[in-house]
């Protein structure tokens, strides 16, 4: 047997190996975007997000029955993202409707279609720490097509090794969650009181906790007291992820 070391595509093909094999064993869709995020670490991706869409919707507000949106990047992105409506005006989502391959966002970026306010989402998101990415549209039946992002810390562009394997990835991700979306772990509907509901739809809407005490007319550390009962039973890790989640499940409506 030779003692030369992996080349770094045989070093790639192991692990996507190995991240199939561990797929095969999840049963949760949690599990298999932690499994997913482990496997883009190969590539310097520390931050990934999945989202799925209807035909007819221009955000990434979840739809019931549909996997949830899944990602992992900053905090403070994620609140900026949808706190100035960015998932309407994303150029990423917008190319993924008529693209079936995945693509780089520096093309976007670059493309002569694209206004100045698609590449101010860019710009912020660079800001936020996520430089470079590329995007993996998903398509389905019935017109829906999911989305799958990998960001990176630095500039730079993705080779098309790893564009093929980020792609193969998704797609794998994207199917296998599609066989959880029946399951008992999307149809639980969280129970929330009318107080509840309230402070969630205020924050789905972009207001402050301060904001929505003097709209609803409590205090703002009885506002923190809802939206933190709400992020609770939700299981979210933030009042964001809380929100995405009381619109998927159709508890609220923007």
């Amino acid at each position: 047997m030779s003692d030369q070391p992996f080349s770094v595509p045989a070093i790639f093909a192991l692990e996507f190996g190995r991240f199939l094999d561990q797929t095969d064993r999840v049963a949760k869709s949690e599990h298999l975007f932690d499994l997913l995020s482990d496997f883009a670490l190969n590539f310097d991706c520390p931050w990934i997000a999945y989202g799925s869409l209807a035909p007819d919707q221009k955000g990434l507000k979840p739809v019931r029955g549909d996997p949830r949106v899944m990602l992992n990047y900053p905090h403070e992105w994620q609140e900026r993202y949808f706190e100035m409506g960015y998932d309407r005006i994303d150029p990423t989502i917008k190319r993924s409707r008529r693209r079936a391959e995945a693509f780089r966002w520096s093309d976007v970026y670059n493309d002569k279609s694209t206004t100045e306010d698609e590449r101010r989402v860019f710009d912020e998101a660079a800001a936020f720490g996520l430089r470079s990415g590329i995007s993996v549209p998903l398509h389905g039946p019935d017109g829906r097509f999911a989305i799958m992002n990998f960001a990176q810390a630095r500039d730079g562009e993705f080779q098309n090794r790893a564009i093929t394997y980020l792609q193969l990835a998704a797609l794998h991700f994207h199917l296998r969650v599609g066989k959880f979306a029946n399951s008992s772990d999307f149809e639980e509907m969280p129970n929330l009181s009318p107080r509840e509901k309230e402070c969630i739809l205020w924050t789905a809407k972009g207001k402050s906790s301060w904001e929505i005490g003097k709209i609803v007319g409590i205090s703002v550390n009885t506002v923190n007291f809802h939206i933190k009962n709400v992020m609770r039973k939700m299981d979210a890790a933030s009042r964001t992820t809380a929100a995405i989640t009381a619109l998927k499940f159709r508890i609220i409506e923007l």
